[in-house]
């Protein structure tokens, strides 16, 4: 089957938006808003509640209120959970793309003839139903009824459509498609793995020491390197320190759940590392010093004691994990290790990734020292792995189409969020945070006039608003980072880890699989959050 088409698509579709930018900037101050923008229907609202009498709408109001207003929000709404819906099926159409490719096989069809390069025919049946099982894929797939809608709603059309995927901002996609490439290359793993292997050598480097090292140190790094390369490095080296055991799948996943909140909660030392912070950093002045003191210490802690709980749970399975170790065949014999790559070519990778990283916001930057990067990889092939852009490139697709569909989801999470106080607001966000990407969450919040410690004027509130306005900032975003680890659309970075270790889960890795090994992460991170004393270390 060509394995070359998703990533082949992918890239079409991540870069489209880039080449429709210049051809269509110039007409699109001519087409119809859409979406509406969310202060458009406070007009709305308001003007109801004062019919009605009210002070303001109820959230069932407000939401029905918005349906009708603008039909097309249920309607775009309804395809993407469709999209969430479609990723629990993706095992079952994976399936039957193996069972069409056996057939297909055993049929014999297509063999008298003569093929490119001497190619064996393949079903394209099959090749379509794997497509429709590839998580990264998905969201990219419904995307096609979404454009379909926009284009022949009426009022709309085809440039309305194209100017909205225009104008969504893909940054991230692209940088995390740039990092992923960057720091899966064997200098950075060595480099990784020659840092872990210190702390690891305290257990004698058995898996139990490595799990413990990689799962604790790697999403604490992530604050630093940012989170999508710290998931990187991790699911590489868990993939060859842990999961090559073959552990059992309960062990599997919930040390894929674990991994996953870990990554999540541990970019939030710093105030640059974790999407859903980053959304709201500036807005929100918050620095270096707030997130350490306010957030970093407790996920920090939330990891130690995650890790400590599964460590107790799983401790016995560490004992059996070597005797599921893949051993050669008698007849194999085993490749000479390779020699170490030279620290100059380690600290020349690593310059890359300190600029990758300097320069996340400027893709024009980031993009040509990636064309540099492989260029210096070419010069040095002889230490190097090959690079491997369809992971990173499929990663990338997926949070694009993400983008564009969590783009138009404002309409109903604005007023959700805009209804809680702290503690339901921080089960809200966390809930949420599973249905959508949780820098979205952020995003939407910082939209919502509750959130801002400014009044409309611009003065600073006072009393128990700025109190409450202050709170209702720290129970939106920990809810965002606490439940990251819940899906893989949850957090970006999660798609990478997705991709990375998905070979060694039988069927792919499964939604609900991963839901329930992340879910004693997820309520130790809760507990730190929101259950422990809020006291600042300054």
């Amino acid at each position: 089957m060509p394995r070359f088409f998703p990533t082949v698509l992918a890239c079409l579709c991540l870069f489209a938006p880039i080449i429709a930018n210049a051809a269509g900037a110039a007409a699109a101050k001519d087409l119809p808003t859409f979406p509406l923008p969310l202060e458009d229907y406070r007009h709305v609202e308001e003007e109801k509640a004062t019919q009605e009498g009210v002070e303001e709408l109820g959230l069932w109001d407000t939401l029905v209120m918005r349906a009708e207003a603008e039909p097309i929000n249920l309607v775009v709404t309804l395809l993407f959970f469709g999209a969430i819906i479609h990723t629990f099926f993706a095992g079952k159409f994976m399936h039957i793309a193996h069972r069409l490719e056996k057939e297909h096989a055993e049929s014999g069809e297509g063999k008298n003839k003569r093929y490119v390069n001497g190619k064996e025919p393949v079903s394209f049946r099959a090749t379509v139903f794997h497509f429709l099982g590839e998580v990264e894929a998905i969201f990219g797939i419904w995307v096609l009824p979404l454009f379909l809608i926009i284009t022949f709603w009426n009022g709309l059309g085809l440039d309305v459509a194209i100017h909205y995927i225009d104008e969504q901002d893909y940054t991230e996609p692209v940088f995390v498609v740039v990092i992923m490439a960057i720091a899966s290359s064997r200098p950075i793993l060595q480099l990784a793995r020659d840092a872990l292997s210190i702390v690891a050598g305290i257990g004698k480097h058995s898996p139990a020491a490595w799990w413990l090292s990689i799962l604790t140190i790697a999403p604490i790094l992530g604050s630093f390197i940012t989170e999508p390369a710290a998931m990187t490095i991790a699911a590489l080296l868990l993939g060859q320190q842990f999961y090559k055991y073959k552990p059992a799948p309960v062990f599997a996943y919930a040390t894929l759940g674990l991994l996953f909140v870990n990554v999540s909660v541990g970019g939030t030392l710093t105030h640059f590392a974790a999407p859903p912070v980053l959304m709201v950093a500036t807005g929100w002045g918050w620095d270096l010093p707030h997130m350490l003191f306010t957030f970093g210490w407790r996920a920090v802690l939330g990891i130690l004691i995650s890790n400590a709980i599964y460590f107790m749970i799983f401790r016995k399975q560490f004992a059996t994990l070597l005797a599921g170790a893949p051993e050669p065949t008698p007849t194999q014999e085993a490749d000479p290790e390779a020699d170490p790559v030279p620290y100059w070519i380690v600290l020349v990778h690593v310059g890359f990734v300190a600029w990758t990283v300097m320069t996340l916001h400027h893709p024009p930057l980031f993009v040509s020292g990636f064309l540099a990067f492989i260029a210096f990889t070419v010069g040095t092939s002889h230490y190097q792995y090959q690079i491997k852009l369809r992971g990173p490139m499929l990663v990338g697709f997926f949070l694009a189409a993400l983008k564009i569909h969590g783009g138009l989801q404002g309409w109903w999470i604005s007023p959700v969020l805009g209804s809680l106080e702290q503690i339901p607001l921080f089960i809200g966000s966390t809930l949420l945070t599973a249905v959508n990407d949780n820098a979205a969450i952020t995003y939407l919040a910082s939209q919502v006039p509750i959130f801002d410690t400014h009044t409309a004027t611009g003065a600073l509130k006072e009393g128990a608003d700025l109190l409450r306005a202050q709170a209702l900032q720290y129970a939106v975003v920990a809810g965002a980072v606490t439940g990251g680890g819940l899906t893989v659309i949850a957090n970006a970075p999660n798609p990478a880890g997705q991709s990375i270790l998905n070979k060694f889960f039988k069927g792919g890795i499964s939604p609900l699989g991963l839901l329930l090994g992340a879910a004693i992460p997820t309520i130790v991170m809760a507990f730190c959050f929101m259950i422990l004393p809020h006291v600042h270390f300054r």
